[in-house]
């Protein structure tokens, strides 16, 4: 099953990226190093509700 998500910047909480996971592959929460246009640069993105 196919859900979306939204992914946040762990620095700024700025909520950048909408994405779709699978559940049945990925059943814990997202993490991901992804840019950041707030903080201009690469930093962890964290998956939230």
């Amino acid at each position: 099953m196919r859900v979306k998500i939204t992914l946040a910047c762990t620095e700024c909480k700025q909520r950048n990226y909408n994405l779709m996971k699978d559940k049945k592959n990925h059943p814990d929460r997202m993490e991901t190093k992804k840019y950041c246009r707030f903080c201009r640069k690469h930093t962890l993105h964290r998956e939230t509700k």
